[in-house]
This record gives C-alpha cells, sequence and structure tokens, in this order.
C-alpha cells in the first residue's frame, strides 16, 4: 500500500476518533447542564417560591393595602358572548354578575354562605349555594391571596416538586385551606405568577378536577397584577378593565 493511502488512512482514523470523544465529552457536558438546570429548579425552597410569587405580584405591603378590586370582562362560551363583572371586597364578600340572551344573572358569595341566581337556567328566586361550590368561592374573598401570610390564616402549603405547563418549568404547590379545601397551583419559575389552578369539586355526585389556566398578566391603573386571560371548561374568559380599591358598597352582596 502506497505511503500517501497509509497516511491518509491513518490521519482519517485520528480524527474520526478525536470526533467520537469530542462528541462524547459535549454529550455528558450537555447532560451535566441539563442536570444542574434541574437542581436548581428543584433546589427553590418553599419559603423561596412564596417570596419572589408575592415580590412577583407587587410585594407584600402592596398586597396588604388591596381592599376591593372590580372585573369587566367577556366570556365565551361555544361561540357565544356573554358579559362578566366580578366584585370582590376584602373577606366581605363576592359578587359575579352574568348578562346573557337578555337575562340577568348573579352569584354571591359572603364567609358565611352563597346564593346563585341564574333566570338563564329557569329559576325564579335565588338558591343556596352548593356546599363545594361555596367552599371554593369563600377562599378567593381573601384579596391576598393564598401565599401571603398563609400560616397566620391557618392554611398549609406543601412544595409537591415541578411540572411543565405549556412548556414553562412550574413549582406545584398543594394548599389545603382552613375550611378543607384543597388546590394545586403552578407557579412558573421565571415569572413567578400562577401558570393554573386545580381543584377537586363534586358536580352530580362526582368528584371532579376544576383546573384554570391564567396569562397575560399585566399592571392596571394602580400598579397591580393580574392575569388579564383565563381558561377553563366554562370558557375562554379576557377582561378589559380591572379596577383596584375602588368604593364598593356592602349591600351589593345580598341576595335580592
Amino acid at each position: 500500500m502506497p505511503n500517501c493511502i497509509k497516511q491518509n488512512k491513518a490521519a482519517y482514523l485520528f480524527y474520526h476518533n478525536q470526533y467520537k470523544k469530542m462528541k462524547k465529552f459535549t454529550s455528558g457536558i450537555l447532560l451535566i447542564a441539563a442536570l444542574m438546570l434541574g437542581n436548581n429548579v428543584q433546589a427553590q425552597t418553599l419559603d423561596e417560591i412564596l417570596n419572589n410569587h408575592i415580590t412577583a405580584m407587587g410585594g407584600k405591603e402592596k398586597l396588604l393595602a388591596l381592599t376591593t378590586v372590580k372585573m369587566d370582562g367577556n366570556l365565551n362560551v361555544q361561540g357565544t358572548d356573554v358579559s362578566v363583572i366580578n366584585t370582590r371586597k376584602h373577606m366581605v364578600g363576592l359578587r359575579v354578575d352574568i348578562s346573557v340572551m337578555g337575562t340577568e344573572n348573579y352569584q354571591l358569595i359572603t364567609p358565611e354562605k352563597g346564593w346563585v341566581f341564574m333566570p338563564i337556567q329557569g329559576q325564579s328566586a335565588p338558591e343556596e349555594m352548593a356546599a363545594d361550590q361555596f367552599k371554593v368561592g369563600q377562599n378567593t374573598l381573601d384579596l391576598q391571596g393564598p401565599f401571603l401570610n398563609y400560616k397566620e390564616k391557618g392554611h398549609s402549603i406543601e412544595l409537591a416538586g415541578t411540572e411543565k405547563i405549556e412548556g414553562n418549568d412550574c413549582f406545584k404547590l398543594k394548599v389545603t385551606y382552613k375550611n378543607g379545601n384543597q388546590t394545586d397551583f403552578y407557579i412558573n419559575s421565571k415569572t413567578w405568577f400562577v401558570d393554573k389552578s386545580s381543584t377537586k369539586i363534586t358536580v352530580n355526585g362526582e368528584s371532579i378536577d376544576a383546573a384554570t389556566s391564567f396569562s397575560n398578566y399585566k399592571q392596571n391603573a394602580d400598579g397591580y397584577w393580574f392575569p388579564y386571560s383565563t381558561t377553563s371548561a366554562r370558557g375562554d374568559l379576557n377582561f378589559d378593565k380591572i379596577e383596584t380599591n375602588i368604593k364598593v358598597e356592602d349591600s351589593i352582596f345580598k341576595a335580592n
């Protein structure tokens, strides 16, 4: 075999072996980087996650100053537009007004009771809300959210690992409220906003997971952060106006 061919073959084998070594080395580096990234996500403590979330939402002092919220939006249900106004007063009441097909409907929740009046469904008078629905709604009266001073409020929170939500790494937090309701929250590890929540409710005697996705976070005129878009089994709800710390009369939370 001529020397030139031997030399070329030797050079080929040398560079081929070097390439295989480099590929193996690079794969190892990528694996280590991936493991480090995973460890960085997992390494966050519960307190760090909660603090980051509270900071992203405006900070403790700002949240403590939140007294009322009024949200005007539109719910799209199977192609039908439904006008929705959600009004809350901290630990006093929640009222959801629903205008659809020429009827005015509402749901009310106070710390003690919940009421539903849906003429669109043939109701002629307000009826007391189902116990499971009331439990879930009762917890939304806290405008500060479940994470701020959760121990003082009587809630417990467990860090249950991480999950991918719409391609984003999220911390899964299991919240058990003082009233016994349990809800899972998924906090985005980059934005620190809640991307999704899921809670068990009973419908027609059957326990189901009621999930809601949150997106389009923006600051309102007062500097408070809210998800202006939510998606649930009911449909897509988009808010075009969110007001905070406005005057809200207690009387609107009484069934009539």
